[in-house]
Order: structure tokens, then C-alpha cells, then sequence
């Protein structure tokens, strides 16, 4: 009986012990901004935003986001979700172009005015902040729609699966990041992402027994060209995420389920994506739901998927007649 008992506080120690033993034997990395022939080829984004100055719409903590917006005309409500460590700027030109009232904000810890860059309060608060924007500016009877290119994707398919996914009526997803070890993700997302595992498994851990002080703790960096950081827009670029956010821009951890939770969608990627592998979406998330169509661009890159002539015009194609 006394084995038994010092057996089970040997277990117990090691299980108060190891989460915090991962987290403190990795600490963020001084980096390297990325080389021009290496990572994501940023350069449609350095030459300047051509959008209209944002307005704000109050969250319920009272958070000020920042949103661009566009009467297109007769249309659905859509949003436009943009990927990691940019800001809604990737959509001055596909937001033009789109049917209906286009929204497309800067995500909490994110963009000019970001609260806390890079950190959000709790996890799944992005998805509170999408449902706070849908409440504030739907009109009665108006579709909602969620667009969403790369991390961006996978919050859509996020919200999808959780609590406001009742709110969606279809959703666009442009190369979508659904899971670091989803096969359709590519090492570190083509060298673009750095996450900090041990970090991550230590903060998990925690997280499963309901400890939750450390998750402002940095889990992921990423590899943002030099001439972002140099350029007139560098200051705009948010190049790490605390646990909270970089958990809160993705599926759960059950992805397949979020996919399963999604209405009718369009999944898009560039045949050159550089972060993931564009042929992979349709055999994954086909067998799971029959709601989603798929379409591979020849020629086209990570984010050249966003400014693709084809891409504007099959998302018109998907929303004609919603």
C-alpha cells in the first residue's frame, strides 16, 4: 500500500511538474526577418493599401475593432477574414468586387489598432468578435457570409463548429490552414510559421486541467519579409501570437468535426502554394460533408490566391442568387 501511495504522488509531481518544464526550456527566438527566396512571397501587399479609412463597431468587452466597409449593392452580409500576421489590406481588391455589404475588419491583435498586438483575452474571443460584427451590421433577412484566406480560413471553420455557427450561411475558404498536422499543411506552412511545441504542449496541458494563467505566453512566430518590415506598412505586421490567439484562429482540435459543422462552401488554393498542399483539401474534407465544392488555380502561390482574377469571380459564382 505505501508503493502504491508513493507511486501516486511520484505520478502526481511529474504531472504538476513536466507542463511547466516544457514551457520554460523554450523561449521565443530573436528572428531573422525572411530572406526574399524564402517563405511567402509578401510583395502584393508592400505596394500600399488602396482601402477606405476603417470606422469602429464596439465589442461586448467594449473593444474598439477596426472595419472597412463596401456597399456592393443588393447582396449578403459578407466578411472577409484575413490570415496571420497581416490585417484586412489583403482585400482592397477582391472587396471591390464582391456582391453586398463587405466587411472586412482588422482582428483583435491585429492591424493599426490592435489592443494588445498579437494576444486576444481568452480563447475563442475572435469568434465572439465575428458574431459581435454579424449583430451589428446584418440587416433582417440577410444572408451572412464568412470568407476567409489561410488562418483566416480556419476561424472560419472554427466559427462554423462552435457556439454563433448558426449565424453562417455559407462560407469561402481560401487556402484554409486547418491543422498543424492536417495533410494538407506543410512543414512550419512552408517555413512561414515557427511554433514554439514544447511551449504549446506544456501550455496544453495545463489548459486540459483547467489552468489558463499563461496563455498570453508566445507560442508561434513568423517569418515576415524584410520588405514588409521595412516598408511603409511594417508597422501594421504582427509577427508572433500567445497561446490564446494562435488557439483561437484555427479548428479545434477534432477539425474534421468543425469541417463536418460547415453550411454549402468553397474551398480555393493556388496549385504553387507555398504553406499548403492545394490537392489535399477536396480527399480530407469530401468524405466528411457533402456541402463543399473545390476548385485548384494553375500557377498561383499562397497569396496570390487572394488577387487571383479566377478567384473573384468563381467567389461571385458561388454567392450568385444567395
Amino acid at each position: 500500500m505505501e508503493a502504491l501511495i508513493r507511486a501516486a504522488a511520484i505520478g502526481l509531481a511529474i504531472t504538476a511538474v513536466l507542463p511547466f518544464a516544457l514551457i520554460l526550456s523554450q523561449r521565443p527566438a530573436d528572428m531573422l526577418p525572411a530572406a526574399p527566396e524564402k517563405g511567402l512571397d509578401f510583395s502584393a501587399v508592400s505596394a500600399g493599401p488602396d482601402m477606405p479609412e476603417p470606422e469602429t463597431v464596439p465589442m461586448r468587452d467594449g473593444y474598439p475593432l477596426q472595419v472597412r466597409s463596401f456597399d456592393n449593392g443588393v447582396g449578403p452580409l459578407v466578411v472577409m477574414v484575413h490570415g496571420s500576421g497581416w490585417n484586412g489590406l489583403q482585400y482592397a481588391t477582391l472587396a471591390r468586387q464582391i456582391a453586398g455589404h463587405v466587411l472586412v475588419p482588422d482582428l483583435r491583435g491585429h492591424g493599426a489598432a490592435p489592443g494588445r498586438r498579437g494576444d486576444v483575452e481568452y480563447i475563442g474571443q475572435l469568434e465572439d468578435d465575428l458574431a459581435d460584427l454579424i449583430a451589428a451590421r446584418v440587416q433582417p433577412r440577410q444572408k451572412v457570409v464568412l470568407l476567409g484566406h489561410s488562418s483566416g480560413g480556419g476561424l472560419v471553420v472554427r466559427f462554423a463548429g462552435g457556439q454563433h455557427g448558426g449565424r453562417l450561411d455559407r462560407a469561402v475558404l481560401l487556402a484554409p490552414f486547418l491543422k498543424y498536422d492536417a495533410p494538407t499543411t506543410r512543414k512550419n506552412s512552408g517555413g512561414w510559421a515557427q511554433p514554439l511545441t514544447r511551449r504549446i504542449i506544456g501550455l496544453s496541458m495545463l489548459n486540459a486541467l483547467g489552468i489558463t494563467w499563461f496563455n498570453h505566453l508566445t507560442v508561434i512566430q513568423f517569418a515576415m519579409p524584410k520588405q514588409v518590415l521595412d516598408g511603409p506598412l511594417g508597422h501594421l505586421a504582427t509577427t508572433e501570437y500567445s497561446y490564446r490567439l494562435n488557439t483561437s484562429y484555427a479548428p479545434r482540435s477534432d477539425y474534421l468535426a468543425d469541417i463536418r459543422a460547415l453550411p454549402e462552401f468553397f474551398v480555393m488554393a493556388g496549385e504553387k502554394d507555398e504553406a499548403f498542399v492545394a490537392e489535399g483539401y477536396e480527399p480530407l474534407m469530401a468524405p466528411v460533408t457533402h456541402r463543399g465544392s473545390y476548385r485548384i488555380i494553375p500557377g498561383v502561390g499562397h497569396l496570390g490566391i487572394v488577387d487571383a482574377p479566377e478567384t473573384a469571380m468563381a467567389v461571385k459564382e458561388f454567392l450568385n442568387g444567395i
